[in-house]
């Protein structure tokens, strides 16, 4: 997963932590979009292991 990928969904997660989920979404969207099969699937995983970041408390 490129590091441009990886920092919109950590910084997607941050947001909707903070009740924010318009702007998380914001952020998300373009990258999974953009996304080509083989890294739709890295970022697939990614949000399995990091369900926690976005559900704990901000």
């Amino acid at each position: 997963m490129r590091d441009s990928t990886r920092h919109a969904l950590e910084r997607a997660a941050e947001l909707t932590r903070n009740n924010r989920l318009v702007e998380a979404m914001a952020t998300a969207e373009p990258v999974i979009l953009a996304a080509d099969e083989y890294e739709s699937a890295e970022i697939r995983q990614w949000l399995i292991d990091h369900t926690d970041d976005f559900t704990r408390e901000a």
